[in-house]
């Protein structure tokens, strides 16, 4: 695959981490009933990233928790060595009951992870509302779920693909196009 255009560099992913943020807590009339929820790998990352934003311009924490999907996938595509599931923990301590569960990842294209962790989601409790912040929306859904917070719409061929790159697991904080 080749580097078909650089699209967003730190600045950038900044400024729109902050306007998720400034929406987040507008939207919701504060964060009192409101849990982060990354999506690991990156979707992590980027929710702690999000609840330090929070935090700074509402001068208290937002709660917040990691889920891996990888047993709730309908593909279970990553395994380990003896061909099982590879299953990374949940680490949710906050009761998500009544609460507006956030769920964060870096880029939407199918829907299928989001649905994944939807259900994981449920599997913890029955949440008031579940929302979603996605850095790229990429297009090409194949479930009818939209994301109520976007960093940048980049509408994409099949054929091409996004790579988001955060400076935690990476070293540098970037999101490209490659064909």
């Amino acid at each position: 695959m080749a580097e078909k255009a650089s699209i967003l560099d730190e600045q950038s992913i900044k400024r729109a981490l902050t306007r998720i943020a400034h929406e987040i807590i507008e939207r919701n009339k504060g964060i009192e009933q409101c849990i982060l929820v990354g999506i690991k790998t990156r979707g992590a990352f980027l929710a702690e990233r999000l609840a330090k934003r929070i935090e700074e311009i509402e001068g208290k924490a937002i709660k917040t928790g990691e889920l891996d999907i990888t047993l709730y996938r309908d593909d279970l595509s990553l395994k380990n060595g003896t061909d099982e599931p590879l299953v990374q923990e949940v680490d949710i301590t906050h009761d998500v009951t009544n609460k507006k569960v956030i769920l964060v990842d870096d880029v939407l294209y199918t829907g299928r992870t989001v649905r994944a962790a939807m259900d994981a989601v449920m599997d913890l409790g029955r949440p008031a509302q579940i929302q979603l912040a996605v850095l790229i929306d990429r297009g090409h859904r194949e479930l009818p779920i939209r994301a109520d917070y976007v960093g940048k719409n980049i509408p994409t061929s099949s054929n091409e693909r996004i790579i988001v790159k955060v400076s935690e697991k990476d070293g540098l904080d970037a999101v490209t196009i490659f064909e």
